[in-house]
């Protein structure tokens, strides 16, 4: 196990937690959802003898506070953050970094990538859900507008209800997948981690989703900037918005396409292929 070495950074409106391993050119994994840094500490584990791995909590969620109250965020600002980290680490123009985003990460991570080319030296955006891409999108902006009302109305959970019904998820297979977790055992650092990162669904659901689907990358930016931008999916995500994305901003950027094993999650579940299908992606000139 690598040793890994925890800090704080003060950015505009929060406090960020990161965390360091390894060693190697920098590697700054930026994740989504409700997830925290300690969502990709398995990747990063594996990745560790090739990379100095940078993960982190993003503002407002888990270790990460805010200054002040919750409000409605945006990409921009937290690409902001993610500059910033890669600073503070060390990162220069001269060396810049490899960078990997899931979901609302692979968006940050392209917005980073506009704004900041010289910090990032190839970016893997892993499955953005950028509805507004997508020939549907009148159907996501009203499930979107259903998020927001429930949300107002109802608070959490009703948010997440009309969030998941836009999938076509059932009730019943929600009411599955929360026995089987109950069924599990876990360790009592991971019930404490799982647990934590529960806390985060309020802001996820409630000031994240809605403008984080809303926006949409600079496609002229993104085929002019330095960086190179690698789009992918997932081999089980076929058909979900988010799989679909990937496909619309790799042509729109005349970028390139490449499938990784699993789904939308595969980061945390399947480790080893997973970390070896992107250190091949990030071992490639």
């Amino acid at each position: 196990m690598q040793p890994v070495k925890t800090n704080t950074l003060k950015v505009p409106g929060a406090t960020l937690h990161y965390e360091i391993r390894g060693s190697g050119p920098t590697l700054l994994l930026i994740c989504g959802g409700v997830y925290d840094a300690a969502g990709y500490a398995g990747l990063a584990q594996r990745l560790a003898d090739r990379y100095t791995v940078v993960t982190y909590d993003r503002r407002g969620n888990s270790r990460s506070p805010l200054d002040g109250p919750p409000e409605s965020q945006s990409i921009e600002t937290h690409a902001d953050d993610a500059h910033r980290l890669l600073v503070e680490v060390g990162v220069t123009a001269d060396e810049p970094a490899y960078v990997f985003g899931n979901s609302s990460g692979a968006i940050i991570g392209l917005e980073l990538a506009t704004r900041h080319p010289e910090q990032v030296r190839t970016l893997v955006s892993h499955e953005p859900p950028l509805f507004e891409l997508l020939p549907d999108r009148d159907r996501w902006r009203d499930v979107i507008r259903d998020v927001e009302e429930a949300f107002a109305k109802e608070g959490t959970g009703a948010a997440m209800q009309a969030f998941a019904t836009g999938f076509d998820r059932t009730g019943r297979e929600h009411e599955e997948a929360a026995t089987q977790g109950e069924q599990e055992e876990l360790t009592p650092e991971a019930a404490e981690t799982m647990a934590r990162m529960e806390k985060n669904m309020e802001f996820f659901i409630g000031y994240e989703v809605p403008p984080f689907v809303r926006y949409v990358p600079d496609a002229d930016a993104l085929r002019a900037s330095s960086a190179r931008v690698v789009m992918v999916a997932g081999e089980a995500s076929e058909g979900q918005p988010p799989y679909r994305a990937s496909f619309v901003v790799a042509e729109q950027i005349e970028g390139t396409h490449v499938m990784f094993p699993g789904d939308h999650g595969a980061f945390g579940s399947l480790h080893e292929e997973f970390a070896a299908k992107l250190d091949e992606v990030l071992s490639r000139p």
